[in-house]
């Protein structure tokens, strides 16, 4: 399993923050890895909720089945996502009202297919891309609502 922690602080509300990251029409915006989602739940979002996404990493697309686990609007929520050849993710929204904006902390938890080997390879293709991605589509949020 690899781990990625990210946090921002954003000079915007808790609802309009909440608003954006769960909109699926609004991915493009700030994912930067985001290519397309489709078959997303109607809004508002529920536990049990789903939506399918089209993502690059590194040139390559991949495709991930999300499932709305956990909510709490707006300051907690949890995805858990099926990827390609049994690999699993989960995706958790933590956001904080701070100083008048709001403290967002995303944390990605991915499973690699193939156990041990899987977990080597993925650390080998990845890298510290997944890091660097999850920086950047956060300073893209930010910037979007900031502005």
């Amino acid at each position: 399993m690899s781990t990625v922690d990210a946090q921002i602080t954003i000079a915007a509300p808790i609802d309009t923050v909440w608003d954006t990251i769960m909109d699926s029409a609004r991915l493009k915006d700030w994912v930067t890895i985001h290519k397309t989602v489709k078959n997303a739940s109607p809004s508002p979002l529920h536990k049990g909720a789903t939506m399918d996404q089209a993502m690059v990493l590194r040139g390559v697309t991949f495709k991930v089945h999300w499932t709305l686990a956990e909510v709490d609007r707006p300051r907690r929520a949890e995805w858990t996502g099926a990827g390609p050849a049994h690999s699993q993710a989960r995706i958790t929204y933590a956001l904080e009202e701070v100083g008048g904006g709001t403290l967002f902390k995303y944390t990605n938890e991915f499973h690699p297919p193939g156990g041990r080997l899987g977990r080597l390879a993925g650390r080998v293709i990845v890298g510290g891309t997944s890091e660097r991605e999850a920086n950047n589509s956060l300073a893209k949020l930010k910037a979007l609502l900031e502005n």
